[in-house]
């Protein structure tokens, strides 16, 4: 499916709640090869059963199939309150894509796909979602609902970020992470979607941003999302090629070849400088490759939904 076939009048995807439906429906049909054997799409339907809780909405057809004890799940309930962070710098539109489709993504696609995914499921679950969108600026800002216009008002939003051309859009993380910090006053998990590039790097003010987030004892999990082939493998066609800088317009003319292993390794320490930060501040770090499906992401989000049950 092709979508830019799939865009509207207003420049979003016309169908981007299709378009994650099927991605959470393909990663639920592969779950028997999964550590979340059995568990089969009826998932969004029910809450893993906990020792001590009323037996009376146990799912005994379900047990029967698991082997595991769920109980069922009323339209009344909502036990999570997610908010979904996205990068939209120019960086995030990397790569150019002529076509974008489910496999044939750039940053900025595969964090909207994402991010939509991860709503139809939150949705499916009754839970209440908010999304925030900066570059160097607050973009937009919305807070944790879970009705179904707040639902069709995010994914407008999305589409329509996707298919923006952002010209010299520079990142400030720092700044915004700090505002969005302190809009979420009741627990939630927070999910992160960035290329951590920005112009001026500075790690220590990243984490201190980064950590922000988890007061009020938030679940911080940052989706690191890049191209790997490229953008740490380097791997590009030995000829001459100008290298521009989409943040700033700065480039720079050289062959791939000449600073490939060099850039390699810079690339690789900071990115592990990253993960091990993150795990030191007790922040989930998920690789997330465009070139990839988004089975990282939602194995992920089950995970995490599970320290809130």
């Amino acid at each position: 499916m092709n979508l830019r076939d799939e865009l509207n009048k207003t420049g979003g995807f016309k169908n981007i709640e299709h378009l994650a439906k099927q991605v959470v429906e393909g990663f639920i049909s592969g779950m028997h090869k999964s550590p979340f054997h059995g568990f089969s799409a009826e998932f969004a339907e029910h809450k893993m059963y906990n020792q001590g809780e009323s037996t009376r909405h146990i799912d005994w057809k379900l047990f029967a199939k698991t082997d595991k004890l769920y109980t069922k799940r009323y339209d009344d309930e909502t036990n999570l309150r997610c908010h979904i962070i996205i990068d939209n710098s120019s960086s995030m539109h990397y790569p150019e894509r002529n076509s974008l489709s489910i496999t044939n993504l750039n940053k900025i696609g595969f964090s909207a796909l994402a991010a939509a995914s991860l709503m139809h499921i939150l949705k499916k679950q009754r839970d209440a979602v908010g999304l925030s969108i900066y570059s160097n600026s607050y973009d937009f800002y919305s807070p944790e609902k879970g009705s179904e216009r707040h639902h069709q008002m995010l994914l407008n939003k999305l589409s329509e970020t996707v298919v923006s051309t952002p010209i010299n859009k520079t990142t400030d993380t720092y700044t915004y992470l700090h505002q969005i910090a302190e809009k979420i006053h009741r627990r939630s998990l927070i999910f992160v979607f960035t290329d951590l590039f920005q112009t001026t790097a500075n790690e220590e003010k990243l984490f201190e941003a980064l950590r922000h987030l988890k007061h009020n004892k938030h679940e911080v999990v940052l989706f690191h999302v890049f191209d790997k082939e490229k953008e740490l493998k380097f791997n590009f066609d030995n000829k001459p090629k100008r290298f521009i800088d989409v943040e700033t317009g700065d480039f720079i003319n050289l062959y791939s070849e000449t600073v490939k292993e060099n850039y390699e390794k810079a690339i690789a320490s900071y990115f592990e400088k990253l993960r091990l930060k993150c795990g030191q501040y007790r922040i989930k770090y998920v690789e997330a490759d465009v070139n990839k499906n988004f089975d990282a992401v939602l194995t992920t989000y089950m995970i995490e939904r599970g320290k809130f049950i």
